[in-house]
């Protein structure tokens, strides 16, 4: 080979190893001839390794078996199956696995013949994202179906469990008391199911504060402890100087019960459970790799276990509604997808990792909280019990259901209240600017007509500052935005609700109102 020869040959060699793309070819029979530095990374395979074996080593099977017969048929036919032609395919690792990859092939002429050239590029990055997508998307629909649901659910509740206190108030026989319990035991449980959907829609009512992660770990540890059972260690790897978030403390406990709960259904006879703290920067390459968690700076909390871990299809399926592994009676199929909805409504996100016969870790991502010198909100405690009742102040009911409505406002006389009423929120701002005397609205938060309870609210606080506002929602979808409940000092009761509880709120928003609170 004379000098120029080489140098040709060189600088070649050297723009295929500088290609991002694998380019791999091969003879008329299949044989290798030639790989770049990135097949060589790609498939495991050092290039010493690929040339001089046919290329159904990098292939797994139906495409190994059938790629010399394609080839000999073009030879011979000039029928082009893969000759000239992109197309999505897999590739097959040194180790055995195997990955999704786009081929495109094309054939070239020499001195001794014919030879082909294949430009391999990887989609496992791009494949891993449109997963991530599909699924975000299904469980986005599955989301608003589901808190569709349980809205309509929790107004039917509000009025089964309303009824069925004020039958109380009338009923003595013990017998006829009994039924009324278990009756009213039902109706609660219904609620605990709706609340749980609505986690998963993200759709609860949270009560947002700044916290420290590692705080809650160390008081839940005590408490986890005495939960799993006794052939379970429990690690904690706190990390020291974690940022500050802002979620609601109560609901990321109950998320870290349910994530330590199936820990524990995942090693039924010995293992380990770490729970694992840790400050995380995300940037654009690190989000293609936790698909679907956004840029920025993350609190990370990872829940992890040495137990029986998930196949891809179970893991493909984790977040879904009440979709479970565990036998009949055993398990609702809502844990994972409360911890889901929890994260999304907080600004965050949740990714799984999990191999079978390894384990499983469960990855929270809540977003830093930037503003270290905010304000606490102080609780108010409750009023006694013999200040609750009314003193003859005057309510707007605005609430479109005509069941709840007929309710709230029985509820409302039985606690001394004046009551007027209003179907939407367009009716109640006509009544609001026609009467005299109103101490407070009682809201619901979504109607139809294109005036919500936030616009009812907006509107009596800029016309009507002397009167007084309570929300009312089983739908909260955007409670998240708590700023515009905080700015005018708005609470919200959550549907259904108990004759104690809408009486001690009553009295406290007005009373709150009245000191100029």
């Amino acid at each position: 080979m004379s000098t120029d020869e080489s140098e040709k040959k060189s600088k070649l060699e050297a723009l295929l190893d500088a290609a991002v793309d694998s380019i791999v070819s091969i003879d008329r029979h299949g044989i290798i001839q030639s790989a770049n530095k990135s097949a060589e990374l790609l498939f495991g395979h050092a290039i010493d390794e690929m040339i001089g074996r046919n290329i159904s080593i990098l292939m797994p099977e139906p495409w190994a078996s059938q790629h010399d017969e394609y080839l000999r048929r073009y030879l011979e036919t000039g029928e082009k199956r893969i000759i000239g032609k992109g197309r999505e395919a897999e590739g097959l690792k040194k180790n055995g696995s195997t990955f999704p990859i786009h081929l495109t092939v094309t054939e070239f002429w020499a001195e001794d013949g014919v030879y082909f050239c294949g430009i391999i590029h990887d989609l496992t990055a791009r494949k891993n994202t449109e997963r991530a997508l599909e699924r975000s998307q299904r469980l986005e629909a599955a989301g608003q179906l589901t808190g569709g649901v349980a809205h309509d659910f929790n107004n039917l509740l509000t009025v089964i469990t309303g009824n069925l206190e004020l039958l109380e108030l009338n009923i003595d026989a013990p017998e006829q008391r009994a039924l009324l319990e278990e009756a009213q035991a039902a109706a609660e449980m219904g609620a605990d199911l709706t609340s749980q959907l609505l986690a998963f829609a993200s759709r609860s009512v949270l009560q947002p504060e700044v916290v420290d992660v590692n705080r809650i770990v160390r008081d839940l540890t005590s408490m986890l402890k005495r939960t799993l059972d006794g052939n379970i260690e429990l690690q904690t790897v706190l990390f020291s100087d974690l940022w500050t978030t802002r979620i609601d403390p109560g609901k990321f406990e109950n998320a870290l019960l349910n994530l330590a709960i199936n820990s524990r259904d995942a090693m039924p006879d010995l293992g380990s459970l770490i729970i694992e703290t840790s400050n995380v920067v995300i940037d654009a390459p690190y989000s293609a790799i936790e698909v679907g968690v956004e840029a920025g700076d993350y609190v990370r909390i990872s829940v992890s276990d040495a137990g029986s871990g998930m196949a891809d299809t179970t893991l493909q399926r984790a977040f879904e509604p009440f979709f479970t592994t565990k036998p009949a009676g055993q398990g609702t199929g809502l844990g994972l997808s409360m911890v889901y909805g929890f994260a999304k409504q907080s600004g965050g996100n949740v990714t799984i990792y999990s191999e079978e016969s390894i384990g499983t870790t469960v990855n929270i991502y809540l977003p830093r909280h930037e503003v270290e010198d905010e304000t606490t909100r102080i609780e108010r405690s409750s009023l006694p019990d013999d200040e609750l009742q009314g003193s003859g102040e005057l309510v707007l009911v605005v609430e479109d259901d005509p069941r709840v409505c007929r309710l709230t406002l029985e509820r409302l006389k039985l606690l001394n209240y004046r009551t007027l009423a209003a179907q939407n929120g367009g009716e109640a701002l006509e009544i609001l600017g026609r009467t005299d005397g109103i101490d407070l609205v009682f809201t619901d938060l979504a109607m139809p007509g294109g005036i919500s309870g936030y616009d009812v609210a907006d509107h009596v606080h800029r016309n009507h500052p002397g009167i007084a506002v309570l929300l009312t929602s089983g739908y909260a979808e955007d409670l998240m935005n708590a700023q515009r409940l905080g700015s005018h000092s708005i609470q919200l009761l959550r549907k259904p609700y108990k004759q104690i509880d809408l009486a001690r709120l009553l009295r406290d928003v007005l009373e709150t109102h009245r000191r100029g609170g």
